[in-house]
């Protein structure tokens, strides 16, 4: 199998905890070709797609974990599989390319479905099941967001297309300087913002569940840091291994259609006592924290599904 990565430079990424290079390490043990792109080095032309590309390897090392060899262009029909795995913010850039993705021969598997992916960001696609998320709206207005924090205790604001808990703030609704830090938030962000009402049981974690073809196959509870309301690792959310519970394999049936329907083949959603928050589909993460706390190897299942 030829399979190219859309990705960040592979210097920018963490060999301990990255998910990217886990399915590539795993690619590579399977004696797969591998490339690595930068999203900026395709090009579309005469209809078709060119791309600059670099032969990847990989080693499990913390130091020198890769290889690249020398760019070449390339017609990007010629792979077999294209994984989207670039970091968001989720914008026109992102978007975009998405877009040029849409020109690929039907035989080249891109995962996930670039257009499902630009017609599904992750705390928008979670709105289609809106009886399993927290109360939540989704607004510019000052008015309409004061009114309905005003019906909580605390809120979480977060931006619509952020990443990682980045930018995400807890703001209690009675506090003297609740309206300045609402209004600064909703000044910094050019879109619609997502507010929730916040969950105290996020204190004991927050799950990240990772499905494969619409099948829950892992499961990571990220328990926030002292001091701290989020649970991202990124910011120093503390993972352990987890069980599904029976309201977890509830809601992964409950989404499974869809995302089958949306050929939205590797997903990571996110859940929070009875509730489900977001659905990620651009680029999910936890796979290599979920084989080291002695889980299953989804990079392995990754695979294995594909050459099914």
């Amino acid at each position: 199998m030829k399979v190219a990565v859309q990705m960040d430079h592979v210097s920018k990424l963490n060999i301990k905890g990255d998910t990217t290079l886990a399915l590539c390490l795993e690619a590579q043990e399977r004696e797969f070709k591998l490339y690595q792109y930068l999203p900026d080095n395709l090009t579309f032309v005469d209809g078709k797609l060119k791309v600059l590309v670099e032969e990847l390897k990989l080693f499990d090392d913390n130091v020198d974990f890769f290889e690249l060899g020398e760019p070449f262009v390339d017609d990007l029909n010629s792979f077999d599989t294209v994984l989207m795995r670039q970091e968001p913010p989720f914008d026109m850039h992102y978007i975009t390319y998405t877009h040029l993705l849409d020109h690929l021969d039907k035989r080249v598997r891109v995962i996930n479905n670039p257009v499902s992916v630009r017609n599904s960001p992750e705390k928008l696609l979670v709105t289609h099941f809106i009886d399993l998320m927290p109360k939540t709206i989704i607004s510019k207005n000052f008015s309409e967001i004061k009114e309905f924090s005003n019906k909580q205790s605390k809120v979480v604001l977060k931006p619509l297309y952020g990443k990682g808990g980045e930018g995400i703030i807890l703001l209690e609704a009675d506090e003297q300087m609740f309206d300045k830090k609402l209004e600064d938030f909703l000044s910094n962000e050019y879109e619609p913002i997502m507010v929730q009402e916040y969950l105290p049981i996020v204190k004991k974690g927050d799950k990240r569940i990772i499905l494969i073809n619409g099948e829950p196959v892992g499961c990571l509870n990220r328990v926030p840091a002292e001091g701290e309301f989020r649970s991202n690792l990124g910011v120093g959310g503390l993972p352990e291994l987890s069980e599904l519970s029976s309201r977890d394999i509830e809601i992964c049936q409950r989404i499974r259609k869809t995302l089958i329907d949306y050929d939205l083949y590797f997903v990571g959603i996110d859940v929070i006592g009875e509730y489900l928050t977001e659905i990620n589909v651009t680029c999910p993460t936890g796979v290599r924290q979920i084989k080291e706390l002695g889980g299953p190897d989804i990079a392995k299942l990754f695979w294995d599904n594909i050459q099914i």
